[in-house]
């Protein structure tokens, strides 16, 4: 009987396990609009819009992504029956995820001794519920944050039957990262529900999957749209980390602009640099393609590739960057919520930074974009030469500002190219602060925030409001909000 109790028990944790992936996501040149979802809200096949095009089988079919022209799913549609969970915008990473107080009779597993005996995982007993992960994630990985040294790790991997495929310290968690394998197939919410049972591991999270946020005109209207004289632009002076794809550092719009590059994934060899080279140079290209900084110094971090990435490799562009003394981190992409970046962003806020997201390019029905939606990240929309939003742009309470993002000229690794997406709004607003910093180098993180809330055109119902946020940015007003 108790044999079959155990059996039954496991299949149970098995079935509660479930997942929903999340891709990347962008335009098309040539101001096409792309379905964003390979699906609609309604489920239905993605059909010809405003542009009398659908989306490139082609590439989909083979899994490739053309940057900028790149938009696909981040948030796919459920299957049927599968409600979508409602994110807490505002919720303090720190609290996202508590630990469970296991009751005072529930099994715990000792750690190993090294040389001792192993534990089956097939034995393991979970102290929690298995977690249903939500979003794109790699199916055999967890990321762990651990109490413990080195010794401390490889006792965990032998008693829960794992893999340390890698270890470092992380400046912005505050302390050690473990990115274990599962080599025996076990689902990730089971594997996170067993290793709860281990005192040393602090944190416990799916290495969730994050994606561009490029949707597809001289950086040209956006000055005026900001209210940014473009003869006086300047963000001399002023270290911006982007993180993002490889780059093109001969494109003429960066000559004197990367002051310092980082590869994040150097196993990956570089064959996307379009994207990265836009983001770039919108913030503080040089010459005919002039960015809303020029003087500006940029600290690239590589970390994705093919318009993907993993939690892991974006953790690791974070802690560079924050090594590099920079005042503004731009982060052009989106994923689902992970506790992990959470706690880094709110880290980096800290340290004074300011973080500035794209809010992401799935639609008004999307649920909320990551690391955008967190506090204390500046999520950005997307709107037109006319002031109008961006019609795939996400909504939510979340959504903090208003940019220019739609039918953009950007450099790009072939020279220049027309981009739309709330990727390059997130830039031009990264530019924008840059610029008011470099004339108040003393303003805090807090007080630039405020600023840029305060002075906001209004774009929709009066106040704050999902579509546009607090409104449209205007940099002189807040410039002058110093005082």
């Amino acid at each position: 009987m108790a044999a079959r109790a155990v059996i039954g028990f496991a299949g149970f944790l098995l079935a509660a396990i479930a997942a929903t992936p999340v891709f990347a996501q962008s335009t098309q040149p040539q101001t096409k609009t792309d379905c964003l979802d390979r699906t609609n809200a309604a489920g239905a096949d993605c059909t010809e819009d405003g542009t009398g095009e659908k989306p490139d089988a082609g590439a989909t079919a083979t899994g490739a992504i053309f940057l900028p022209a790149l938009i696909v799913d981040l948030f796919p549609n459920p299957a049927a029956g599968t409600p979508l969970p409602t994110p807490d915008p505002r919720r303090d990473p720190a609290s996202a995820l508590p630990s469970p107080t296991p009751p005072a009779d529930a099994p715990v597993i000792p750690a190993a001794v090294t040389g001792g005996p192993i534990v089956s995982p097939t034995d393991l007993v979970a102290t929690e519920p298995p977690r249903a992960v939500v979003g794109d994630f790699v199916p055999d990985e967890v990321l762990v944050t651990v109490d413990g040294d080195a010794g401390a790790v490889q006792q965990i991997a032998a008693s829960f039957g794992l893999e340390v495929r890698s270890e470092r310290q992380s400046r912005l968690l505050g302390t050690t990262l473990v990115r274990f394998g599962i080599p025996d197939g076990r689902p990730v919410g089971v594997v996170l529900a067993q290793l709860a049972a281990d005192g040393r591991t602090l944190r416990r999270e799916p290495n969730h999957v994050y994606s561009l946020q490029q949707a597809a005109s001289i950086v040209n209207y956006a000055f005026e749209r900001i209210a940014l004289d473009a003869k006086a632009a300047s963000g001399e002076n002023v270290r911006i980390a982007v993180i993002d794809t490889g780059i093109d550092d001969t494109n003429p719009a960066l000559s004197g602009v990367i002051a310092d590059q980082f590869d994040a994934m150097p196993d990956v060899p570089t064959e996307k640099r379009d994207h990265g080279t836009s983001i770039d140079g919108l913030i503080a290209g040089v010459g005919a393609l002039k960015g809303m900084a020029p003087g500006a110094k940029i600290y690239h971090a590589r970390a994705f590739e093919g318009g993907k990435s993993t939690m892991d490799v974006i953790l690791s562009a974070l802690d560079w960057a924050a090594s590099q003394d920079v005042r503004i981190i731009n982060m052009s992409f989106v994923g689902p919520k992970n506790d992990l970046l959470g706690i880094a962003c709110r880290n980096a806020r800290t340290l004074g930074m300011v973080l500035v997201a794209a809010a992401g390019n799935n639609g008004p029905k999307a649920p909320y974009g990551y690391p955008a939606a967190f506090d204390g990240v500046i999520a950005v929309t997307a709107t037109d030469a006319k002031d109008g939003l961006m019609p795939q742009a996400n909504r939510g309470a979340y959504v903090f500002i208003s940019a220019p993002g739609v039918e953009m000229v950007a450099p790009s690794g072939a020279g220049s190219d027309v981009v739309t997406g709330t990727s390059f709004a997130a830039a031009i607003v990264t530019g924008a602060i840059a610029n008011l910093i470099h004339v108040a180098p003393d303003r805090s993180a807090d007080e630039i925030e405020k600023a840029l809330a305060d002075t906001a055109r209004d774009l929709g119902p009066e106040g704050r409001d999902n579509d546009f946020g607090y409104g449209l940015l205007d940099t002189r007003a807040a410039e002058a909000a110093k005082e």
